[in-house]
C-alpha cells in the first residue's frame, strides 16, 4: 500500500517544518531535545511563541484560537513539532481544561480563562487522582460542600504533575455524597492555587526528579461560579477530558528523533577496534526498531487520514498501545548503548563521559509512565478486543 500526501498537505507540512525550525529558538529546542527535567520557563516561552503565531491550540473552537484543520493536518503539526524538538503546549492547558471550559463553561468562564490558558498566563495542573482513587477514579473522596456562594473543599490529590509551577488546579470533587451511584456525585471545580488552605508537597520519583506532587485542601473556600458545568456533571466532563488527553499518544516524531540520536551514539561509541554500530547484534536491533517505527508511522498516517470530525477511529487505541511500547523500547536501547556510563546520573565536572549518558537511564525510567497515562495499556487492550475485534469477555 502506498500513502501519498496531497500537494496541499505537503505544503502544510513544509510550512509547519519551517516555522518550528526557524521561529522557535535553537537553544530552546536543544535543551528540550537533551532531555532531563523540563524547565518551566522553556515551556512558557515555547507556548507563548506558538500562541502568538496562532499555533498553540489549533484543536480549540476557532473563536478561541483554533484552526479549521483536518485530522491529518493536526497529525502533521504534532509530528513536525516533535521532530523539531519544540516544547509542546502544556497538555493540562491545551488538551484538558481548555477544551472543557470551551465545551461546558459559561460565557463568563470562557472569556475569563481561555485566552490566559492558551497563552500560559495561567498554568493549570490536574487534580484527579487520590491515594485511594487512581484507576478507580469514581471512588474519590475530596469533598466540596456549598456554603452560601462558596464551596468549602477538603481532601487530598496525588500525582499532581508540575503542580509546583501551577497557578490554578482543575479538580474533581464530591458534591453529592448521597448520590445513588458514586459517579453521579462528582463535580468539576476550578481552584486558584493561592487560596488559603492549599499546600503542595513534592514526590521524588525513581529518576530523581521532582515532577509530581501531593496537594492538600484544608477548608479551602472557592467561589461558586468556578464550578464548570452542572453540579454532579463532573464524571461526564472527566470522560470528555480524558478523551482529549489521548491526543498525540503515539509520538512518532519524538520516537524517530530519539532513535536517530541512539544511532549516532552507537556510531560514536568504541567497541574494541570497531564501533557499537558495527556490532551485528546492535545493528540488527537498530534495524528492527527502525522497521517498527516506520510501521507505526504508516499506521498513524492511515488512522489520521481516515478520521473525521473530532472522533478518531477506534484504531487509535492500537496507536496508544504500540506507541508507548515502542517509545520505551527505543529509550531502553539508548540505555544499553550507554552501558555502565548510564549508571552515573550525576556526573562530576571533570568527567570524560558524554552528557547524554547521564540522562539515558533517568529518561528511560521516567517514560515507564507512558504505558499508564492516557488510558493504561491494559485498558487499551480491552478496547481493542471489544471495539475492534468484537470479542466478548
Amino acid at each position: 500500500m502506498r500513502l501519498h500526501m496531497s500537494d496541499e498537505d505537503a505544503a502544510f507540512q513544509q510550512q509547519m517544518r519551517d516555522f518550528f525550525t526557524t521561529k522557535i529558538p535553537a537553544e530552546l529546542r536543544n535543551r528540550w531535545a537533551a532531555g532531563g527535567e523540563a524547565g518551566a520557563d522553556d515551556i512558557r516561552q515555547s507556548q507563548r511563541l506558538l500562541n502568538e503565531a496562532g499555533l498553540a491550540v489549533p484543536h480549540w473552537p476557532i473563536e478561541w484560537g483554533g484552526k479549521d484543520w483536518t485530522q491529518l493536518q493536526r497529525h502533521i503539526y504534532l509530528q513536525e513539532m516533535q521532530a523539531a524538538s519544540v516544547p509542546p503546549p502544556l497538555a493540562f492547558n491545551a488538551n484538558m481544561v481548555g477544551p472543557v471550559i470551551a465545551t461546558f463553561g459559561t460565557q463568563e468562564q470562557k472569556e475569563r480563562f481561555l485566552p490566559a490558558t492558551a497563552n500560559l498566563d495561567i498554568w493549570w495542573c490536574q487534580g484527579f487522582s487520590e491515594p485511594n482513587a487512581g484507576s478507580d477514579l469514581a471512588s474519590l473522596r475530596t469533598q466540596a460542600v456549598l456554603d452560601g456562594d462558596e464551596w468549602v473543599v477538603n481532601g487530598q490529590k496525588t500525582w499532581t504533575t508540575l503542580g509546583q509551577h501551577a497557578d490554578w488546579i482543575f479538580a474533581l470533587v464530591r458534591t453529592e455524597p448521597d448520590a445513588p451511584k458514586k459517579q453521579l456525585g462528582i463535580s468539576f471545580l476550578l481552584i486558584d492555587m493561592k487560596t488559603p488552605g492549599i499546600s503542595v508537597r513534592p514526590i521524588q520519583l525513581i529518576d530523581g526528579g521532582h515532577e509530581v506532587n501531593e496537594v492538600f485542601f484544608d477548608d479551602v473556600r472557592v467561589p461558586a461560579d468556578q464550578l464548570v458545568g452542572e453540579r454532579g456533571q463532573g464524571w461526564t466532563i472527566a470522560k470528555f477530558l480524558l478523551g482529549n488527553e489521548r491526543v498525540g499518544v503515539a509520538p512518532v516524531g519524538s520516537i524517530k528523533r530519539v532513535l536517530a540520536n541512539a544511532k549516532e551514539y552507537a556510531a560514536a561509541t568504541k567497541s574494541g577496534d570497531a564501533t557499537l554500530l558495527q556490532d551485528p547484534l546492535v545493528a540488527a536491533r537498530l534495524a528492527e526498531l527502525e522497521t517498527h517505527v516506520a510501521a507505526l508511522e504508516l499506521t498513524v498516517l492511515r488512522v489520521a487520514a481516515n478520521s473525521h470530525g473530532d472522533k478518531p477511529e477506534p484504531a487509535s487505541s492500537i496507536l496508544k498501545l504500540r506507541g508507548s511500547q515502542l517509545q520505551q523500547d527505543v529509550l531502553e536501547f539508548t540505555v544499553d548503548i550507554a552501558g555502565p556510563a548510564s549508571l552515573e546520573w550525576s556526573q562530576p565536572d571533570d568527567t570524560d563521559l558524554e552528557a547524554w549518558t547521564a540522562l539515558a537511564t533517568p529518561t528511560y525510567l521516567n517514560f515507564r509512565k507512558a504505558s499508564i497515562y492516557g488510558g493504561s495499556n491494559e485498558v487499551q487492550r480491552s478496547i481493542i478486543a471489544s471495539g475492534i475485534l468484537g470479542l466478548k469477555g
